[in-house]
């Protein structure tokens, strides 16, 4: 064989044949830019721009809260509040929600309860009064009610009813004598109700009488003789 034969097959210098070191290096093949739709990039800026009122919102309802006036222990109906009753909290306040704020606190201290308080609760003007649930010249008559004589409506401090006289057969009538053919019966108001006694489910209602009629009104309450009745609302 010649030598220019030898030549031609012989490699070149690194071993690396001359045909392989004629390629240059590899491109990386190209890849098209993806089309942006627009429809796409619009939802993206109404999601960011709602993102963004929602955080707002958030931040104005945490910085605008109002100091309101709060329960620290049981306070019970008719009982006279003391500072010692209430505290104070920062809450972001709905003007829906009738609140007695931090500064008005002066306002409610000395007056009575009209409901019961529970710790933890926001104090609203509608829950306190001047007024005492006792007013001169009446009595508080303690009545206790058996299961089935307790109202399916809930007795509530103010709530107007009658105490109706109903003797047991044959037992001599306590008390004033019934004027015409009907039971007698005597107005009050709810001043408080008990929870039902748990065995026996009785419910303890205090209520206020005149004064000429409470003992009367004792006298059924002893005799098993009685029964409330609740007056429509607003005497109507």
């Amino acid at each position: 064989m010649s030598k220019t034969k030898e030549r031609a097959g012989a490699p070149a210098s690194g071993g690396i044949p001359h045909q392989a070191q004629s390629y240059g290096p590899v491109a990386p093949p190209r890849v098209s830019a993806r089309r942006r739709r627009p429809g796409v990039i619009a939802l993206s800026l109404a999601l960011i721009a709602a993102g963004g009122a929602g955080v707002a919102v958030l931040l104005l309802q945490v910085g605008n809260r109002t100091e309101v006036v709060t329960v620290v222990r049981d306070v019970q109906v008719g009982q006279v509040l003391t500072e010692q009753d209430l505290g104070n909290a920062s809450v972001a306040l709905d003007p829906a929600v009738k609140a007695v704020r931090a500064d008005e606190v002066e306002s409610v201290v000395g007056k009575r309860a009209a409901v019961e308080l529970k710790p933890g609760s926001l104090l609203s003007p509608s829950q306190v009064t001047r007024d005492s649930l006792v007013k001169a010249g009446e009595q508080l008559v303690p009545i206790g009610l058996k299961p089935e004589q307790v109202p399916a409506t809930a007795l509530v401090p103010g709530q107007r009813v009658q105490l109706v006289h109903v003797p047991v057969q044959g037992a001599a009538e306590a008390g004033k004598e019934p004027g015409g053919d009907g039971p007698q019966s005597i107005a009050g108001r709810v001043v408080k109700a008990s929870k039902a006694a748990p065995g026996t489910g009785v419910v303890v209602v205090d209520v206020s009488t005149a004064a000429e009629d409470g003992p009367t009104v004792a006298a059924w309450v002893s005799a098993d003789a009685l029964r409330l009745v609740l007056d429509a609302p607003d005497g109507s």
